[in-house]
């Protein structure tokens, strides 16, 4: 049997959703339909009208794939969400989603939803590669926005959920220059781009996961996802058409989410890269096990302690090595099966924000980030293809053509490998490209990774 509404008689009762399918019309409109949303905001969204009511069901947007679509489809737009951890698992199905869109072959449906005066909020979980001007899924929600703005539909709050610097006011410029000039003043009064700061480990799905799923279901569900116990999310909160009260399922309301979003865009993803890249090279499979290279964790606490601490003020109460030394104990959980190669991909798109601006803040303080650029050095290995035991390493990127391209061209030293891909202006800005101090690190610990390896360059580190 089918995860469905025929099969929810048949679930255990600490599995079954706190809404039912249906019952609750949309309210919002969330372009991307991938686990983490689905781990995440739905399931946020779930709890806070059950706890407190309103017509806050999500149209979920597919933009291009139809598999996750499909899946939902067949199942009545039930999924499940299985809470992993070493200490055991739990399992509950969502029945947040009110509707389902396929962007790619009904754009005109989802122009009509954002346009709908019974949306008033509108969320984005795209990933940092959907915020490229001109991307489909911009212009999808620009196109709505001006719909809603011709049929007079009221205000609305867009949010993006993604890990982009200052993501509201990001999203907010993007749209402002994309609507042009006529539209900026109803922009202005009627849209606001609230910041957000999201945070769950939410892994692929595997066969494995979809199995642990159906075994505490009694019931096949293919659009099932699985993450930690943790999760975390920080609005602000200006919302002029009103909202789900997310406060009721944990969310932290705020007046300004940029340094929740500066904390854990550097000391969670950027840490989350730094052991993706070299984790990957060493041939670890997963996040935990890449954790137990001898050397590596010590390396990660001098990464936060050193360079990322001085180059951030965190929010009130909290302290950089704390939070640190939890994101590393959270990431150390064998149970999630997170793979290196998932966190390291997209990684010309991620490692400004994650990484590099760290690298910037510190070296105009007059500090060298000494750890901060092993993590830019263990990338510029990556993307070599090979791993240090010879296996191949995927590329998967929006910029793969670019980069190879510029590898191809460069001798293969250790310091060709460096000019080459200092000189991708999408990723490096001049002023970290050329910056003396920068690239002779880069180029030494490139050196030693290249002729030693991730495990002995961890034990030379110091």
């Amino acid at each position: 049997m089918r995860l469905g509404v025929p099969a929810l008689a048949h679930l255990p009762q600490e599995c079954r959703p706190l809404i039912a399918p249906g019952a609750v019309p949309t309210g919002i409109v969330h372009l991307g339909l991938g686990a983490f949303h689905r781990a995440h905001q739905a399931v946020y969204t779930e709890e806070a009208v059950a706890a407190a009511g309103g017509d806050w069901g999500i149209a979920g947007v597919a933009p291009r794939s139809v598999t996750v679509l499909d899946a939902l489809r067949e199942q009545d737009r039930l999924f499940s969400v299985t809470s992993v951890s070493a200490r055991g698992s739990a399992t509950h199905v969502v029945g947040a989603f009110s509707a389902l869109v396929h962007a790619a072959s009904d754009p005109e449906a989802v122009v009509r939803l954002i346009a709908d005066p019974a949306v008033r909020v509108v969320t984005l979980t795209i990933t940092e590669k959907g915020y490229a001007p001109g991307s489909a899924a911009l212009g999808l929600l620009v196109r709505g926005l001006l719909a809603r703005r011709h049929a007079d539909s009221g205000p609305v709050a867009v949010l993006s959920c993604d890990n982009v610097p200052a993501n509201g006011r990001h999203l907010r410029g993007l749209v402002h220059r994309a609507a042009g000039d006529d539209a900026r003043e109803w922009l202005s009064d009627q849209v606001t781009f609230p910041g957000t700061m999201v945070d769950r480990i939410v892994p692929a799905a595997t066969a494995g996961s979809l199995a642990r799923a159906a075994g505490a279901l009694g019931v096949e569900d293919r659009a099932a996802v699985s993450g930690e116990p943790y999760r975390q999310w920080v609005i602000e909160d200006d919302f002029p058409g009103g909202r789900p009260a997310w406060e009721r399922a944990g969310a932290v309301l705020t007046v300004d989410a940029q340094p929740w979003e500066r904390l854990k865009l550097r000391s969670l993803n950027g840490v989350h890269s730094a052991i993706a890249y070299l984790g990957a090279l060493a041939g670890c499979e997963t996040i935990a096990q890449a954790l137990t290279l001898p050397g590596l964790r010590a390396l990660l606490t001098r990464l936060i302690t050193e360079d990322i601490a001085p180059s951030l003020r965190p929010p009130d109460g909290i302290t950089v090595a704390g939070y640190g030394e939890s994101v590393l104990t959270r990431f150390a959980d064998p149970a999630l099966g997170h793979r290196t190669v998932q966190v390291a991909m997209d990684g010309s798109q991620k490692l400004p924000q994650r990484v590099l601006h760290t690298i910037q803040d510190r070296r105009a303080a007059g500090s060298i980030p000494r750890w901060a650029v092993l993590v830019v050095a263990a990338w510029m290995r990556f993307v070599q293809g090979r791993a240090d035991d010879g296996r191949e390493l995927p590329l998967d990127d929006p910029m793969a053509a670019e980069i190879r391209d510029r590898l191809a061209a460069a001798p293969g030293t250790p310091e060709g490998v460096v000019d080459a891909l200092l000189g991708l202006r999408a990723i490096f800005p001049a002023d970290l490209a050329e910056d003396d101090v920068v690239r002779a690190l880069l180029v030494d610990w490139l050196t030693a990774l290249s002729k030693h390896g991730v495990e002995a360059t961890l034990a030379g580190a110091s």
